[in-house]
């Protein structure tokens, strides 16, 4: 048997990185704050026995074979291709935007080249492209942008899309065609019994041993571990000495609503314009539960709260560069996943980085 290692956060990173390190022969002792396992992932049955995220909505989606393979030894999966809607003027329209948004948006009727042909039209040339505004502005033009993109961006990081980096907004596409799935990965499905059922059977490992409520700041003796692995946020592993990384925060609300089969016709509308919430998602859609009633969640981006979003913006790379510059002389200690390496990963980017350290601890 090999000697420990501590293992901080039992999300993703962490819990992908321990499950291989405890099959390579590690002992792996892993702690969280929260009272769970799973990260942001968790889900749960609410008081009326819907199974919610606790966190907002997760929906695995990957093109990584790899990486899905990998997360099918702990779970069976349930197909589900995500779908959005975004209300605008009180209509609902399919969203990322596609040619059915045009034809209703603008009682049009256009096909595939006429849809194309519309965005040339409209689109203002940017160059270079380096903001999220120009990424939308330079793709479908001023009028989608202000219908679809500026107040949702404003609601969700509390700045203007010209002051984020282009990589926020590139993350949604725009077709031409009448695909209406909000990702068009070649994997896209649900954990049959949940996300926290999956990090169950990977963390169900003699080698790992799990202790909830604990705050890696006030561990004491932590000398005896060989090597740790943190993904938390890095600057509080360093004690803000340069200052805090911004991130975004959400307030959820969640909701029951009794002999209430289905609330809204998609998994997520998004409100770009109207209300302080972003969007809201019907949890029933993504799991394909029977339920006499529903349960939904409204979210409300916030500046202060547990850190969700790392802000994409120069300055902050700036800051988290120096950060990670002393990241990379803590030879006792691997930095991994979203908030230790600040960047906006998906969920099966997490793992990818999780299989990657713990590839890299192993040798």
């Amino acid at each position: 048997m090999h000697s420990d290692l501590l293992i901080v956060g039992a999300g993703y990173a962490g819990s992908v990185t321990a499950r291989e390190l405890a099959d390579a022969g590690h002992r792996v002792h892993i702690i969280d704050k929260r009272p769970h396992i799973a990260g942001n992932a968790y889900d749960e049955l609410d008081e009326h026995g819907v199974l919610i995220h606790r966190y907002g909505p997760h929906i695995f989606h990957s093109n990584g074979e790899r990486i899905f393979e990998y997360l099918s030894r702990f779970t069976k999966w349930r197909s589900y291709e995500h779908r959005v809607r975004g209300v605008v003027g009180g209509a609902s329209y399919p969203f990322p935007i596609n040619r059915d948004t045009l034809n209703k948006l603008y009682g049009l009727d256009l096909d595939d080249a006429g849809a194309e042909a519309y965005f040339e039209r409209v689109r203002e040339p940017r160059e270079p492209v380096l903001t999220s505004e120009d990424v939308v502005l330079n793709t479908v033009g001023r009028d989608l942008y202000e219908k679809f993109f500026l107040n949702y961006t404003r609601k969700q990081w509390g700045l203007e899309p010209s002051e984020l980096k282009a990589g926020v907004a590139a993350r949604i596409p725009v077709r031409v065609n009448t695909d209406d799935r909000y990702f068009t990965d070649r994997f896209q499905a649900m954990p049959l019994h949940g996300y926290t059922k999956m990090f169950e059977a990977m963390l169900d490992h003699p080698n790992i041993s799990v202790e909830l409520e604990i705050d890696f700041a006030e561990l004491r003796n932590i000398d005896r571990y060989q090597h740790i692995v943190y993904t938390g946020p890095i600057d509080t592993y360093f004690n803000y000495c340069y200052g805090h990384l911004p991130y975004r925060s959400l307030r959820f609300e969640h909701e029951h609503l009794p002999n209430v089969q289905q609330y809204q016709e998609t998994g997520t509308v998004n409100y770009p314009n109207d209300h302080a919430y972003t969007r809201i998602t019907e949890f029933k859609h993504l799991t394909g539960q029977t339920h006499s009633g529903t349960s939904i969640v409204r979210e409300y981006p916030q500046a202060e709260g547990d850190p969700y979003y790392p802000i994409p913006r120069t300055e902050n790379e700036s800051l988290f560069k120096r950060y990670e510059e002393l990241a990379s002389k803590e030879t006792r200690v691997t930095f991994v996943g979203r908030l230790a390496q600040y960047r906006y990963y998906n969920m099966d980017q997490v793992v990818g980085a999780a299989l990657t350290a713990a590839k890299q601890l192993i040798g």
